[in-house]
């Protein structure tokens, strides 16, 4: 840069710190566009509380004209300097910029190595796919789960086997959560075996099932394709894995579920019932009308499970069946139908409840009545 331009720069950059001045410093700053980079690029390691994040935000704005200051900065001695060149081109999305970052996949900072390969993912060069796949072997969990996400943003079928690899055997379960996403984005139904694989895998479910949501939201992005599997496995002897089946249907919709998930409404294992009757609550009326007739199933978790999936339908046609289900001899179920019908909210419920709670021999019921007359009461005045 020639020394008035540097000047120049320097000039803008100072007045940043002024908020009165702030806008003005800006727009001369992207004025010099390429020519502003280097300084704003060693401002992200100022110490000035203001600073970092503007240049940060002035480069992205820059965008191809500070590629090559941002890539020459991927080689300068300072690990985090380096990372945040990495993390600002991957907003860039510059192509020129690939050969650079491929390099820095081979960078000595995991954190530098991770940044690379997301900003490859961004900028989805066809050239780079071979470097990035080779990334998946990095000592680093952080660096395999960011180069699967970026692999999984090329839809390309030819890398799904070893994406595979790493959902079903990797000992970290971030990778195999990123696995997972990376395989559901992209929408291949090669990707869906091995999913379906995983999911039987007691790796994702046993003592930590609040881990599966990746897995089970990448089968749902695969869609249609997944319909047949996933009615299959409801077959499964594991109650967990008819559980993720029959909640999967039900998000991803098709109708030819709706048999199936009737079947297995009336499974022995509890929740898988209960999943099963809040996903047929998707399917609007054909839904509800197996709802409906379960309600007179001699077994009484049945009829909580047609209870709770009727409320989540939220069809208000249903009251006069509920209100009935208030007489019910079990009184779980009696239970479960005070809830709905708070949840449900309409008022031609107050009647029936107020009943309830007039009787104070029941105090589980007369309270929980109480409760459910007071919001909707309370939604009445809103």
């Amino acid at each position: 840069m020639e020394g008035s331009a540097h000047s120049e720069v320097r000039k803008w950059i100072k007045r940043l710190s002024d908020p009165k001045k702030r806008e003005r410093a800006k727009d001369e700053l992207l004025r010099l566009g390429g020519e502003a980079a280097p300084a704003l690029i060693e401002g992200l390691r100022s110490k000035a509380s203001y600073l970092p994040s503007l240049a940060e935000t002035l480069l992205v704005q820059i965008g191809p004209a500070a590629t090559p200051a941002l890539t020459t900065y991927l080689q300068c001695d300072d690990a985090e300097l380096r990372s945040q060149c990495a993390q600002i081109l991957a907003q860039v999305k510059d192509p020129q910029a690939s050969t650079a970052l491929v390099k820095a996949l081979k960078d000595q900072s995991f954190r530098v190595r991770e940044k690379a390969a997301m900003a490859l993912g961004e900028i989805r060069n066809p050239k780079t796919l071979p470097a990035l796949m080779s990334v998946l072997s990095d000592p680093e969990p952080e660096v395999r789960s960011s180069t699967l996400l970026a692999i999984g943003r090329f839809y390309d079928s030819t890398t799904i086997d070893r994406m595979a690899d790493l959902l079903l055997e990797d000992p970290h379960l971030e990778v195999r959560q990123a696995a997972a996403r990376a395989l559901g984005g992209t929408r291949l139904k090669e990707a869906l075996a091995y999913l379906m694989v995983a999911m039987h895998d007691s790796f994702w479910w046993y003592e930590r099932e609040t881990a599966v949501e990746p897995l089970l939201e990448a089968i749902e992005r695969i869609g249609i394709p997944a319909v047949e599997p996933l009615i299959d496995t409801m077959q499964d002897p594991e109650g967990t894995v008819r559980r993720f089946a029959a909640f999967l249907l039900g998000r991803i919709g098709d109708e030819r579920a709706i048999q199936p998930l009737e079947m297995v409404m009336y499974d022995m294992h509890f929740e898988v019932g209960q999943a099963a009757a809040e996903s047929l609550a998707r399917f609007g009326e054909k839904g509800v009308k197996v709802l409906v007739e379960a309600l007179v199933h001699p077994e009484a978790w049945i009829r909580q499970h047609a209870v709770k999936g009727l409320m989540l339908s939220g069809d208000k046609r249903v009251l006069p069946e509920l209100f009935r289900l208030l007489e019910d001899p079990a009184r779980e179920v009696v239970c479960e139908t005070i809830q709905s019908l708070e949840s449900i909210g309409d008022t031609r419920s107050l009647p029936a409840l107020q009943r309830i709670a007039a009787d104070r021999t029941d105090r589980e019921l007369s309270t929980l009545a109480r409760q459910a007359i007071k919001t909707l009461e309370e939604n009445l005045t809103l």
